[in-house]
């Protein structure tokens, strides 16, 4: 069982940084493959980025590559997202997942989700 908490969201201006953090308790934790989502208002959430269990293999959605950097921290169970260059459509409630055996960008693979952290960036 993993338990998920995002922080880090708030309120910047476009071309601002912001970096996400994901609190995992569970003591699989390091087995477990990572990955951020996002919602932004009225639209679907949508995939941003994953992370394997070693942490050796990173995927990204082409709208934020080279803008975002997804990492974790198995020595203190966090998984982070860095997040650069903001822009007002990257607004949205971001969302950290688990799953101990999926590592890709379809959301109803993974089984453990956090509460969502919110970003906005203003124009």
């Amino acid at each position: 069982q993993v338990q998920l908490v995002e922080s880090g969201g708030g309120l910047v201006q476009a071309g601002d940084s912001l970096r996400l953090s994901c609190a995992a308790s569970g003591r699989n934790f390091r087995f477990y493959a990572m990955a951020w989502f996002r919602q932004a208002p009225g639209k679907e959430r949508e995939f941003v980025a994953a992370i394997s269990s070693r942490g050796g293999s990173t995927y990204y959605a082409d709208s934020i590559k080279g803008r975002f950097a997804i990492s974790r921290d198995k020595s203190e169970n966090l998984v982070y997202l860095q997040m650069n260059s903001l822009k007002p459509e990257d607004t949205a409630v971001y969302y950290c997942a688990a799953d101990p055996f999926y590592n890709g960008y379809e959301e109803d693979k993974y089984d453990y989700w956090g509460q969502g952290t919110q970003v906005t960036v203003s124009s």
